[in-house]
C-alpha cells in the first residue's frame, strides 16, 4: 500500500510541474493562450487534490510520521501559500487574456512566489528536518 500511495503522491507532484512550466514560459515572455491556461489551471487543481489526499494518507499510514510533525506542517503551510499565490497568478492571467481588463504582468511576481513555495515544499519533503 505504501508504494501505491507514494507513487500517487509523486505523480501528483509531477503534474504540478505542468503549471510551473507553463507559467514560467509566460513569465519569460511566451504568449498566454486560453488552451494553455486551461491546461495549467486543471493541472494545478488535480495535483493539489492528489498532493493533499495522498500526502495526508501517507502521513497517517506510515508509523513514525504524524500530521503535526514540523516538516509536514511546514509543507502544508507552504502548500496553502502556494495556492494563494497561484490564485493571484490565475486572477492576473485571466485579466491578461481579456484585453478589456488587461493589467501589467503581475502574474510573474505571483508565479515566482508560488514557485519558491513549491521549492520549499520539495526541500521539506526530501530532507524532512526534525524527522
Amino acid at each position: 500500500m505504501y508504494d501505491v500511495l507514494l507513487a500517487l503522491h509523486l505523480l501528483s507532484a509531477a503534474i504540478s510541474f505542468i503549471t510551473i512550466a507553463l507559467f514560467s514560459a509566460w513569465a519569460a515572455g511566451a504568449p498566454l493562450t486560453r488552451p494553455g491556461f486551461a491546461l495549467s489551471d486543471a493541472a494545478w487543481n488535480v495535483s493539489g487534490a492528489g498532493l493533499l489526499i495522498f500526502g495526508v494518507w501517507l502521513a497517517l499510514y506510515i508509523d513514525g510520521y504524524e500530521l503535526w510533525d514540523g516538516w509536514i506542517l511546514g509543507a502544508l503551510v507552504l502548500f496553502a501559500a502556494a495556492s494563494a499565490f497561484g490564485a493571484q497568478a490565475r486572477t492576473q492571467a485571466l485579466a491578461e487574456l481579456d484585453p478589456q481588463r488587461a493589467t501589467d504582468r503581475q502574474v510573474t511576481t505571483w508565479h515566482w512566489l508560488r514557485t519558491l513555495a513549491i521549492v520549499g515544499i520539495i526541500v521539506l519533503m526530501v530532507w524532512k528536518p526534525g524527522a
